[in-house]
């Protein structure tokens, strides 16, 4: 299964409550922090709440 690195690139502050949660639900804290996750339906519903903070790329 292909797996998704998703990086940090935006401050989340001034965003809604849910981004928040979001960012922390994927492990998010700082601006430049990256993780690995696997690319399933749900991390990608996440990712598209918080396209405009985070930058993505697919990994092998």
């Amino acid at each position: 299964m292909a797996r998704l690195k998703v990086t940090q690139t935006r401050s989340v502050i001034g965003g809604l409550r849910n981004q928040k949660e979001t960012l922390r639900t994927l492990g998010l804290h700082r601006i430049g922090d990256a993780v690995v996750r696997e690319d399933r339906p749900e991390v990608r519903g996440m990712v598209r709440t918080v396209a405009h903070l985070v930058r993505v790329e697919e990994v092998e």
